[in-house]
């Protein structure tokens, strides 16, 4: 499915729906999720919006306490419940304030940006927002219509080393980072989601 095809397919859904919509858009580390994300909202229209799951990263004072730095990202590194409340606030106020990840700062800004009551198609993204696995689990009655992104591992490889090399790793970084974590995490994702409504191949 292209992506107009699939916004095609979120609008018509939409408008038979009360309230906002909420497409949930998820894959692996590399898959270009936010890419995807922002190009469909820019086919939905203004009252699209773009709501990333990586503002609920847990900080890095939290995950070196937890010994857990060298596995940032992993979905134990996510704070799902704040997520899920942000999605019922969603569901409920026309105005909510948004996490997000900076990722040249490695860190998430609180209440960085702002959803509208004019915003009334929602586009969530993020890797495990179909894992199979709790707490995780407790997302799938919030979206409307699912959708995985589709990449080979080869390309999620090319595109992850160019990603660290972006942010200043050296190679042997970067393919240290990414074969201890970001591989992990990518098998985590395709061989441990939920099938989704639709799966879509991006970049």
């Amino acid at each position: 499915m292209t992506p107009q095809a699939l916004a095609e397919l979120i609008l018509d859904q939409a408008s038979a729906k009360e309230g906002r919509f909420i497409a949930a858009l998820a894959g692996p580390p590399g898959a270009g999720k936010s890419t995807l994300a922002q190009a469909l909202v820019g086919l939905l229209g203004p009252s699209a919006r773009v709501v990333p799951m990586d503002g609920f990263h847990f900080d890095d004072a939290i995950l070196n306490a937890r010994g857990m730095r060298a596995r940032k990202g992993a979905p134990e590194t996510f704070d799902v419940a704040g997520y899920r409340h942000l999605l019922t606030r969603l569901t409920q106020e026309d105005e909510v304030a948004i996490p997000v990840f900076d990722r040249s700062l490695e860190l998430s800004r609180g209440s960085a940006d702002l959803v509208t009551q004019d915003h009334r198609i929602l586009v969530t993204e993020g890797n495990y927002l179909l894992l199979d696995e709790a707490p995780w689990t407790d997302l799938a009655a919030f979206f409307d219509l699912t959708v995985m992104i589709d990449v080979p591992e080869e390309e999620l490889d090319r595109r992850l080393l160019a990603r660290w090399d972006f942010y200043g790793k050296t190679p042997v970084q970067a393919r240290a980072w990414i074969d201890g974590n970001d591989m992990p995490n990518i098998r985590r994702v395709t061989r441990g989601s939920r099938d989704p409504d639709v799966t879509i191949r991006w970049g």
